[in-house]
């Protein structure tokens, strides 16, 4: 049995070089767009492509802003802690997919909205769209700090890798591609870290194998090490991982994350039809299950590597996230430029989710602020001042991940924030696509209620962790380690120690795995909206335009026309009279200040009905 130490290695030359090759080459892409692109000044040119993308860069860039290098380093890690059974978020990534190409998709793409919140306004009232766009807006800083500085962290704790230079280099260079070539230009670099993320993982996971001992000694170290045990069908709500809440809460968390998310929503309307939208979504769900396997894959080489060493028991490494950089130094650091290959793909993660994020900040500020208040602007002004977000949001990004570092524990909670606002927010779009009688009160105060719901049970779940045995790793072992390691590290103590009396709140209530938080909100937000919804009386029929609306029924062959008619609530939803009407109309203004909406929907009805023509709401097929 081979000894380990806790040697460090560091970075060589030549991993800077790699490193360094992909800021280059992204950079690369925006100067080719911005120069491509230069006669094309109009904000819808720089914020949406001009509505004439494809489904394959699309999708690739769909999968490389939602797969963060906290996707990179975090999943392997948990794999290497609690098991395979991380492999189940397919399931929930297969439903979010699902869902979002056949039930959310087509109405934002229909109505001809460039902001996924102007659809509330159209459908509900300003003030519901004004209260949406903050939330999405602070929710969204806050997250993107913590993206940039958490895994940047964790390489410099590893590899010595530079914290500050990588961050104001994720930051600058962010900025400038984003701001220099638009929507094409973030989709195209999206598609290049794509192939990174991919690259690097395939080097850990050959290299692995090989250090290992082959697939088979992966596999029985892995089942010996209970690793493998994936499939938990435990009903109990406050156990972390088990089949039902990674499937049903992963759901909730990820539709959030993907249905309604201004970054996914702004994507999917720049394709050039809706037929390229869903099938971006569709190949995007080819590209997650890519990602998700090369992750637990990782994990389980990582565990079988280390199952008589564990470098977080034995103190080499002292936090889990830093598991996957340890582990990568020791098998690639003989062989000068992996290393860096790696670092790459983990940061083509964290690119590609600023950028994303830059992108959609800029977008909403200026279609939900800003675009009345500057009144008839020329199209090259516009486009300026679409840059010039770009700037401000790259800026604000940059420095929240500076105030990052002196977080401290806030940081766990800030990352939880995305998912405690994704389940209201998803509630709410609900409320206006699925049920159309929904009113503007009932609107919002399902929104308040399901915020409220969720931030209780995380920020409780924060502060009132729960009981060790609802979520402790699986056992480690040691005694390949150095002799003089002591196996009782921190994190084991706390077996001997007495759990202190907690009520039965922080037992049910706080202790509830956090996938059940986005749930929670969703319920409670659509619940309170229609209850608000019956009492104060439905939305008339008259004041709901059929395009924004797309009860579920409409999702399901079976369905009779009878229980259709029921659903639509007297609604006229025939295809050929509601798909191409030209005017919108929302529940307290119906001035015509959508008229932008409105000539995008003329203008694409002539291509919709080419792309579509035997398509037919009341008559589909899925």
């Amino acid at each position: 049995m081979e000894l380990r130490d806790a040697g460090k290695q560091t970075f060589k030359p030549l991993d800077y070089v790699v490193f360094a090759g992909l800021f280059v080459v992204s950079s690369g892409i925006g100067i080719f767009f911005a120069v491509k692109e230069r006669k094309k000044t109009t904000s819808s040119q720089f914020l949406v492509g001009g509505r004439q993308m494809t489904c394959v860069p699309v999708a690739l860039s769909l999968t490389a802003s939602f797969m963060s290098a906290i996707t990179v380093l975090g999943a392997p890690s948990d794999v290497y802690r609690f098991g395979a059974s991380f492999i189940m978020f397919g399931v929930a990534y297969t439903f979010m997919v699902m869902l979002t190409a056949e039930l959310f998709v087509p109405v934002f793409y229909r109505s001809g909205i460039t902001s996924t919140y102007e659809y509330l306004e159209l459908r509900f009232c300003r003030v519901v769209r004004i209260g949406s766009t903050l939330i999405y807006i602070i929710q969204t800083i806050l997250y993107t700090g913590v993206v940039v500085y958490a895994p940047a962290l964790a390489l410099n704790q590893v590899t010595g890798f530079n914290l500050w230079g990588s961050i104001f280099a994720t930051g600058i260079v962010c900025t400038f591609y984003c701001s220099l070539g638009g929507l094409k230009a973030v989709v195209w670099t999206d598609a290049f870290q794509m192939v990174v993320m991919v690259v690097g993982f395939l080097t850990v996971l050959i290299q692995g194998v090989m250090k290992t001992g082959g697939i088979s000694v992966v596999w029985d170290r892995s089942q010996n090490g209970s690793r493998l045990d994936a499939f938990d069908f435990d009903l109990d709500p406050t156990k972390r991982h088990t089949f039902w809440t990674i499937s049903v809460g992963g759901t909730f968390t990820w539709l959030g994350i993907y249905g309604v998310n201004q970054s996914t929503i702004q994507r999917c309307i720049s394709c050039k039809t809706e037929k390229h939208a869903r099938w971006a979504l569709y190949l995007n769900l080819l590209g997650l299950l890519v990602i998700l396997l090369c992750a637990v894959a990782s994990g389980l080489i990582m565990y079988a590597f280390y199952h008589d060493c564990d470098p977080w028991t034995a103190g080499y490494v002292q936090a889990p996230d830093q598991l996957m950089p340890y582990f990568v130094m020791e098998i690639l650091g003989h062989l000068p430029g992996l290393p860096g290959l790696f670092v790459a793909c983990a940061f083509s993660g964290t690119l590609s989710t600023v950028a994303a994020s830059i992108n959609a900040l800029a977008t909403v500020t200026y279609e939900d602020f800003l675009k009345n208040c500057l009144g008839g602007v020329s199209d090259r002004t516009s486009a300026w001042v679409s840059k010039g977000l770009c700037v401000l949001f790259g800026t604000v990004c940059t420095s929240m991940a500076v105030a990052a570092s002196h977080m401290g524990g806030i940081v766990q909670a800030a990352l939880s924030i995305h998912g405690m606002c994704g389940g209201p927010m998803l509630g709410l779009f609900s409320l206006g696509i699925l049920f159309p009688w929904t009113n503007s009160k009932g609107a919002v105060g399902g929104l308040a209620l399901g915020i409220a719901l969720s931030f209780w049970a995380g920020l409780g779940g924060f502060i009132y962790p729960a009981p060790s045995h609802k979520a402790f790793p699986l056992p480690f072992s040691t005694m390949g380690c150095l002799p003089g390691t002591n196996i009782t590290a921190a994190h084991d103590l706390t077996d001997t120690v007495s759990p202190p009396v907690r009520s039965s709140l922080i037992d049910s209530w706080y202790s509830m795995s956090y996938l059940y938080y986005s749930a929670v909100g969703y319920v409670g937000a659509v619940v309170l909206g229609l209850l608000i919804t019956f009492v104060t009386g439905p939305t008339p029929v008259n004041n709901v335009k059929p395009s924004l609306v797309r009860p579920v029924c409409d999702v399901f062959c079976f369905w009779s026309e009878r229980y259709k008619r029921l659903c639509w609530c007297g609604l006229e939803h025939d295809q050929e009279k509601v798909e191409f009407e030209g005017n919108f109309i929302c529940n307290d203004d119906a001035s015509g200040k959508h008229s932008d909406s409105e000539e995008r929907f003329r203008n694409d009805s002539t291509g919709m009905k080419q792309e579509d023509t035997n398509y037919r709401l009341s008559e589909t097929k899925f």
